[in-house]
Parts: structure tokens; sequence; C-alpha cells
């Protein structure tokens, strides 16, 4: 996601989308609050991998898809949603519930 977005927006403008979806996705999942206050580099989502792994499956899956939903929703009001969609169709939009206690990708 970051590689289609960089170019449209710039690093600092998907971090800071980044940021704000880990933010408004705290108030379903408080234990996102580490994520957010580790999400200070761009590019850098070893905080949110942390928090995802420690969650089981079916928590971790969820959590990730609203993190997923408000980018993209987000962007959409940045950009439009025609160019959201053509931007973000390439990039997964949600995790295999196998993966807790891996290294899910952001």
């Amino acid at each position: 996601m970051q590689a289609a977005l960089s170019p449209v927006i710039g690093r600092g403008g998907v971090a800071a989308l980044y940021r704000r979806a880990l933010y408004l996705a705290r108030n379903d999942y408080a234990w996102l609050a580490p994520a957010c206050e580790g999400a200070v580099t761009p590019g850098d989502f070893s905080s949110l991998r942390a928090a995802l792994c420690a969650q089981d499956a079916a928590t971790a899956a969820a959590a990730h898809d609203t993190i997923m939903r408000t980018l993209n929703d987000l962007l959409a009001t940045l950009i439009g949603p025609v160019l959201t969609e053509r931007l973000l169709k390439p990039a997964p939009h949600s995790i295999s519930a196998g993966l807790a206690g891996q290294e899910a990708p952001p």
C-alpha cells in the first residue's frame, strides 16, 4: 500500500493516513494504543505487527480489516473513491486468520 500511495501523496502523507487510521481504529481496539505511539517513522509498521501478533487470529484480522477500511475511507475523502480504488486494487485488504502469532503485514 505504501508503494502505491507514496508517489501520489508522499511518504509523509502515507504516514499521516496510517497514524490517523490507527488512532480511529483504537476506538474499537484499545490495545492498538502502543501501535499509535510507535507509528512515528514513515514506513515502520513494527509496532502494529507486534500489537497484531499479541492478539488471537480473529481479533487481529478484525483489527487489521478495520485499519485497512479506515485507510481506504480516509484516502477516498482526499482523492476520491475512483482513484482510491484504482491505487489500492492490488493491495490486499485482509489478512489470513492463520497469521496471529506470526508477523502479519500491516
